[in-house]
């Protein structure tokens, strides 16, 4: 099982990460709302901006204040091992 750091040391596991999408666009800002009122919502930014929203294949919807580039090069660096690692850092804002 590979870890994925989305962000302040918040990790969620590589295998079950359905989608990793931008939370601007309507429908999705919407699915966070219904995952909120559901309480299937997992808020990981700590208060700054959401600006990954990442599925999960359990339903949950989990927040990221991290982009979604970062946390998808994150990824493909997990089940790449020889990846350099230079080309998997990127800054956190």
């Amino acid at each position: 099982m590979k870890l994925i750091n989305i962000g302040y040391g918040n990790m969620v596991s590589a295998g079950r990460v359905v989608a990793i999408v931008s939370p601007e666009s309507a429908p999705i800002k919407r699915m966070i709302q219904d995952a909120r009122d559901g309480g299937s919502l997992i808020d990981a930014t700590y208060g700054r901006r959401t600006r990954a929203v990442i599925i999960a294949d359990s339903g949950h919807i989990i927040l990221s204040a991290i982009q979604p580039e970062t946390v998808s090069n994150r990824i493909i660096g997990a089940s790449d091992p020889t990846a350099a690692p230079e080309e998997l850092e990127e800054e956190e804002d």
